[in-house]
């Protein structure tokens, strides 16, 4: 039901004069998101006839948007609660709506409070899962190892509704052809309809899909020519003034040459390769490899999306003289009231305790867009900053900052009190923004965020089990607001894709999850958690927080393509889909 297409120069044409052509299939799963707190919500009507919904959720306006068209009430007849929120991963984007709805009925209804929880075995039935996907690649390459041509077909299982899977499908094919600079590119991807639980938003929103693919990919195509793996990727690497398979110019001084580098060198990729040569001739009964990936992730709605969402964020000057954030942006355990605060005192030059962050209320906050897709403190923190110079100057005061701010607010305040002073912003695109929503051409993204991740990996041959042995994730993300919390963001989002690679496997009987239980759909644990060495390359981006870019998503994208190239190398696999099971791993090598 939905069919997307990129085209950039002449594939075919390119194809009939290679030097080299290379071919390849690869799979991924389905992944349940395992937030630690299943799908909740409380609905009630108040006494003014108000229906109101609290729960566990990422974008509280979606629900204000599904409970008005449901019920056909007009918004201020609605009313939406984000409690806080223990994890979401795109998990609780768009099913809260439904949970919602149905708590949102009988409360009508009953005349009652009503309140619906999911048991864990509940949630995992009835919620949306990441995306299974199948791709086939080809791929031209010169006798330089240059990249001439990449043709990619993604078909994406959306499951039994259509939920967000076209824009799933929009992600994964842009990012497809990965952080590679190549004139000719055709991308075909179709979601198709199937008899499953519907699949919907997950961590990297399509990305991993195809970022999988493509880095298992440039594997093989580097040791089908003869090439090495590192050598090929840092020949073809994106550089500034170099164009993606959309058509949009890399222009933002990020030094992706360094970024590489950086990884192979913390993580001691070439003393990893030449230990595991020997080590692989000595041991009876264990294998060892290491694999890397390269790619990068678009920060903020793709094309027109942030523009179409218009997102607006306040902050309020209080009577005391501190500061309100009102911003629909939710917390779930990224954050996100800890870089909220940070940015406006900041900006404002006061003391973080002189901020507060207003709980995400549609009676009382703006509409400032959902916390999904890399944007929270990218997009919205840049309204705060914004938002914060309104304030200045509606209370007369656009260069004051420090104690004589929380004066000339409490000042205001005691000349006006009857009102309020809010500095309100509402988002504009970054100039010379140009996407074609008809054609796939254009600028995807406002920036991207850029990665390589190394993965040492140890198989047990006597069970076929693959573990990390150690982690190596060097990113660029502009400027890093939190170290801590950026860390922390990088650190949870690889052992959430260790999972992907190698245990998370969905089972299906009859259309529904039969493995729908922590007792039999492995994560890991800290068992299997390895050492995870995290790095970072600051490039402030001019239109983000404090400089900042996206980085939630990023994570997501390269740990299963590192891990699996690395599984690869141990084993001499084809290690081409994902779960890597140790059933997967046992007939890929009994097979070899």
């Amino acid at each position: 039901f939905s069919d997307l297409r990129i085209d950039k120069g002449d594939v075919e044409a390119t194809f009939a004069g290679a030097a080299h052509i290379v071919e390849g299939e690869y799979e991924t799963g389905a992944q349940e998101h395992i937030y630690i707190e299943p799908n909740g919500m409380i609905a009630w009507v108040d006494e003014a006839g108000v229906v109101c919904c609290k729960g566990s959720m990422q974008c509280p306006y979606y629900v204000v948007a599904a409970l008005r068209h449901a019920l056909e009430r007009p918004e201020d007849r609605v009313r939406v609660i984000q409690t806080p929120t223990g994890g979401g991963f795109g998990g609780k984007e768009d099913y809260p709506s439904v949970l919602a709805l149905h708590a949102a009925l009988l409360a009508m209804k009953s005349k009652r409070t009503v309140r619906i929880i999911y048991d864990r075995d509940e949630d995992m039935l009835a919620t949306t899962k990441r995306h299974p996907a199948l791709m086939k690649l080809r791929t031209a390459v010169d006798a330089d190892g240059k990249l001439l041509a990449q043709d990619m077909d993604v078909v994406m299982d959306a499951g039994a509704y259509m939920t967000l899977s076209p824009v799933v499908l929009s992600r994964g094919i842009i990012h497809g052809a990965g952080p590679y600079t190549c004139p000719n590119v055709r991308i075909r991807g179709r979601a198709v309809l199937s008899n499953t639980t519907p699949f919907g938003a997950f961590r990297g929103f399509g990305a991993p899909q195809t970022h999988f693919a493509n880095e298992r990919h440039m594997d093989a195509v580097a040791h089908a020519i003869g090439m090495n793996p590192v050598e090929f990727r840092r020949i073809n690497m994106l550089r500034d003034g170099d164009t993606t398979s959309t058509g949009q110019t890399i222009n933002d001084g990020t030094d992706r040459d360094a970024l590489l580098e950086s990884a192979l060198t913390r993580s001691g990729y070439r003393d990893l390769e030449r230990a595991h040569e020997s080590f692989n001739a000595t041991s009876p009964d264990k294998r060892r490899g290491v694999g890397l990936a390269c790619f990068h992730h678009g920060a903020g709605f793709t094309g027109s999306g942030e523009v179409f969402l218009s997102s607006i964020a306040h902050v309020a000057g209080m009577a005391d003289g501190t500061v309100e954030v009102r911003a629909a942006s939710t917390e779930m355990g990224q954050g996100k009231e800890t870089v909220f605060t940070q940015i406006v005192a900041d900006w404002m030059g006061i003391n973080p305790s002189m901020v507060t962050i207003a709980t995400p209320d549609s009676s009382n906050v703006p509409n400032s867009g959902p916390t999904v897709a890399s944007r929270t403190t990218m997009v919205v923190g840049r309204l705060l900053e914004q938002a914060c110079d309104d304030l200045r100057r509606k209370i007369e005061a656009p260069d004051i900052q420090g104690e004589p701010l929380h004066e000339a607010i409490r000042n205001w305040r005691e000349q006006h009190p009857d009102n309020e002073p809010v500095g309100s912003a509402k988002y504009a695109p970054p100039p010379g923004i140009r996407w074609d929503e008809k054609t796939y051409k254009g600028d995807a993204y406002g920036t991207f965020a850029w990665g390589v991740y190394v993965a040492d990996v140890e198989v047990d041959l006597r069970t076929y089990t693959a573990s990390v042995r150690s982690f190596t994730a060097i990113q660029e993300i502009g400027k890093v607001i939190n170290n801590r919390l950026a860390t922390g963001q990088i650190q949870g989002g690889v052992v959430q894709a260790i999972g992907w690679a190698l245990t998370e496997d969905c089972v299906w009987r009859d259309g529904a999850m039969a493995n729908n239980q922590l007792t039999n759909y492995i994560i890991p644990t800290s068992d299997d958690v390895p050492p995870i060495d995290v790095g970072f390359i600051e490039n402030p981006y001019e239109f983000g927080a404090q400089g900042s870019k996206g980085i939630g998503e990023l994570p997501m994208d390269g740990p299963a393509p590192a891990i699996a190239n690395a599984v690869t190398n141990a084993l001499g696999i084809d290690a081409n889909r994902i779960p890597l099971t140790p059933e997967r791993i046992f007939t890929l090598t009994t097979n070899a």
